[in-house]
């Protein structure tokens, strides 16, 4: 097997031998590449290793944006001023960089509304124009309509 590591010269030398070398530097062989001919293994201190693994982990996981979805309720006969209040809201959401949710909710017998809560959703979505842009159209799943809207970069 092939024998790497920090202050050793790479060598091929058979699987007893390698041990033994790792032993004289008290440290661990770890095989790297089982597929390669010959096997690659390194000889390194395997739990700190482990160790500066884990810590890279936690530092992209941290770099990493977190999606926040907000979401805003409407309903079918939404008056004006109502719909201004909500407006602000998922500009303040979009501007935050969180994605908005914004769905109309038809209660009973206001299913029949159907066309006019899809108006109030593209309504909705062209006044956000400036702000973000619309990843899902209006679809209705039940009793409620529902759409996405992504920030602007």
């Amino acid at each position: 097997m092939r024998v790497v590591g920090d202050n050793i010269e790479t060598k091929i030398v058979p699987v007893r031998e390698a041990i033994a070398l790792a032993e004289s530097f008290s440290l661990d062989l770890v095989e790297i590449s089982p597929t390669a001919n010959p096997p690659v293994c390194r000889i390194l201190d395997y739990k700190k290793f482990l160790f500066e693994l884990k810590k890279k982990q936690k530092e992209i996981k941290a770099k990493s944006a977190k999606i926040v979805v907000k979401e805003i309720r409407l309903g079918p006969n939404t008056d004006d001023h109502d719909f201004d209040f909500k407006l602000k809201h998922a500009m303040k959401f979009l501007e935050e960089g969180s994605k908005v949710k914004v769905d109309v909710f038809f209660r009973g017998r206001s299913i029949v509304y159907k066309d006019q809560g899809e108006l109030i959703l593209l309504k909705f979505a062209q006044a956000l124009e400036d702000y973000g842009k619309v990843e899902n159209l209006p679809k209705l799943e039940g009793k409620r309509m529902i759409m996405m809207v992504a920030p602007k970069k």
